[in-house]
């Protein structure tokens, strides 16, 4: 007799091809349109299944994980963050919670270099007045932006993503230093020819770029505040492609307003938020829709992920992606 296959609920539209191999393995409930759950799908979602597979747009909360019913085990997460969880709980109440790491590091460095890029040479500029028809030639002084070679880029948070972005940034003359909560093996430090901060504020007011690379947990909420901000150069340009609550929007805005920075290239906003309408307006800020993993092969990379974790998981195993205390 076939061992009774897990249930597993989709909170969101995944690749076809993703959703067509957890279909051959698992008693799967697809999602009919790509909107998010509402609270009360999310509920009667987690009260009868064995894994639920949320996205970084869910908030599985304490109040939500209350009310799973006894089959939830497994809260197998389509994205490398997790903090849309509430680990603790989940652990609390016997269920494992897996993510997805790794397979965006690539595609997220490389947005991150779009953005430094579009913003440092103007590109929204000229593509407005191409897009409209109002371009009357070339000028000696029109459009002037600034070269990435040669300019100090500070790298807030040194993991995966944080050195694949050292490594582009080097292979254009940028110079890389960084600040990280444990400094890299020395052998690692000379192969990106990286300088280690261990004074976030010193290193803020000597970049003529910031690229915020580091997870969102409680310690690096607001990290980068507005006496932060302040002390950044009145022309440097601050990129975050990583979790948008590490910056104080507000100040942000503020200080943009004010000239105290020179512009921003923004992929993700504070929760719940598109963004700022004051940043909107600002010719200076490059705003994208979280299109940092936004990769036809890195979307079915994740996907591949939570499949290997629910099939380990099936089979009478951790997955390998599990979330530790560790990493909490």
């Amino acid at each position: 007799m076939p061992l009774k296959r897990l249930s597993v609920v989709l909170t969101r539209r995944l690749p076809e091809v993703v959703e067509t191999r957890l279909s051959e393995l698992f008693d799967v409930k697809l999602r009919l349109d790509d909107r998010p759950m509402t609270r009360e799908e999310l509920i009667s979602a987690v009260q009868d299944c064995d894994v639920l597979v949320p996205t970084i747009t869910d908030r599985i909360d304490a109040g939500l994980i209350g009310q799973a019913g006894a089959r939830l085990k497994l809260i197998a997460n389509y994205g490398a963050g997790f903090d849309n969880i509430d680990v603790a709980t989940a652990r609390q109440r016997g269920m494992l919670v897996s993510n997805t790491p790794g397979v965006v590091t690539d595609d997220t460095a490389d947005m991150t270099m779009a953005l430094m890029l579009a913003v440092t040479r103007r590109l929204p500029d000229g593509l407005v007045v191409m897009q409209d028809g109002s371009w009357e030639g070339w000028a000696p002084t029109a459009f002037l932006g600034g070269r990435l070679g040669g300019k100090r880029l500070g790298i807030l948070g040194m993991g995966r993503i944080g050195q694949a972005v050292a490594r582009r940034a080097a292979a254009f003359g940028m110079q890389v230093h960084y600040h990280n909560r444990r400094r890299l093996r020395p052998e690692t430090e000379e192969a990106m020819e990286a300088t280690y901060w261990e004074s976030l504020d010193q290193m803020l007011a000597r970049m003529d770029v910031v690229s915020v690379n580091c997870p969102s947990t409680p310690s690096t909420f607001h990290l980068l505040n507005a006496r932060r901000l302040n002390l950044m150069k009145p022309e440097a340009v601050i990129v975050n492609t990583s979790r948008g609550e590490v910056i104080d929007e507000n100040a942000l805005v503020r200080m943009l307003k004010a000239g105290k920075l020179g512009g921003a290239g923004l992929d993700v906003y504070q929760q719940g938020s598109h963004g700022n309408p004051d940043l909107r307006a600002m010719s200076n800020v490059v705003m994208t829709p979280q299109m940092g993993s936004a990769t036809r092969e890195g979307r079915t990379e994740m996907g591949e992920k939570v499949i290997i974790n629910i099939k380990t998981f099936a089979d009478g195993h951790r997955p390998p992606d599990q979330v530790v205390p560790s990493m909490l």
